[in-house]
């Protein structure tokens, strides 16, 4: 594949499978590995304040108990990240700060609370941050709920957007091809399948999204990396983008050689 043509690398809550997932730290060294695009997650705290943490309780990435929704994000600033080394969950605005000026995209995934309902306005506040920092061009909004979505759509029509879909998710919506239906629908919607669904409906996700629209989570193996790499995706998330890089790498370096060998003869 050519470079210009290349798949991006995103990193999935930053690399969880390298470091602390959307911690501050993990951000920092995430930044660092030189790849397109870092994904994470955001939560409405009790304040109002916009915090990055991917499940809706504390207890599996926090040594706190309880909903996320239920601390302020002073309390959760203070609450520590397990193997965390004392970092707590961080404001939305200080992981904004890691990374203003990198270049890198910012996949920002608008969550649900601990029942599953879409915080109030939590995509009108993400959007507000951004465009006080002047970092809307560098984001993609993600959500699995198609509401929420729109809804960005509504509040933002040039605003990026990505949906993503695994088997619960599809379900939910009466099956892949309604989903797809429902998802192509919202205007300028780019599509992130789950692997193992995504390598079951390839052909079907590739001919409605096309190569631009269409990315695949989390493969992480090398040998499922570098498959992934030669199809036609716009993005990989990965909890391991190191691997992918080099692959990328690997493989760019290899088709150059082949070109240029060809181009002797």
């Amino acid at each position: 594949m050519p470079e210009n043509r290349r798949v991006l690398i995103v990193g999935h809550r930053g690399a969880r499978n390298l470091w602390l997932e959307n911690s501050l730290d993990g951000f920092r060294r995430t930044k660092a590995l030189g790849i397109d695009a870092v994904e994470f997650d955001v939560h409405l705290a009790r304040d109002g304040e916009l915090v990055v943490i991917h499940d809706p309780t504390l207890e599996r990435t926090t040594e706190g108990a309880g909903a996320v929704a239920d601390r302020s994000a002073a309390e959760l600033a203070t609450t520590k990240l397990r193997d965390g080394n004392g970092e707590g969950v961080p404001r939305l605005a200080s992981v904004l700060d890691v990374f203003a000026g990198s270049g890198m995209e910012l996949h920002i995934e608008i969550k649900t609370d601990a029942l599953g309902r879409p915080y109030p306005n939590l995509e009108g506040d993400v959007l507000d941050l951004l465009e006080r920092r002047e970092m809307q061009g560098d984001a993609v909004l993600t959500c699995f709920v198609p509401q929420v979505l729109q809804s960005v759509r509504r509040l933002s029509p040039d605003q990026r957007i990505l949906a993503s879909v695994d088997r619960r998710s599809a379900e939910m919506l009466g099956g892949l091809e309604l989903a797809l239906d429902r998802l192509t629908a919202i205007g300028g919607c780019m599509v992130a399948v789950e692997r193992g669904l995504l390598a079951q409906s390839f052909d079907l996700c590739l001919q409605r999204l096309g190569p631009d629209r269409l990315g695949v989570w989390v493969p992480n193996e090398p040998a499922e990396l570098a498959d992934w790499l030669s199809r036609p995706l716009r993005q990989i998330t990965t909890d391991r983008p190191d691997i992918a890089l080099q692959q990328r790498r690997d493989r760019y370096n290899r088709d150059t050689a082949i070109e240029s060998t060809v181009g002797r003869l």
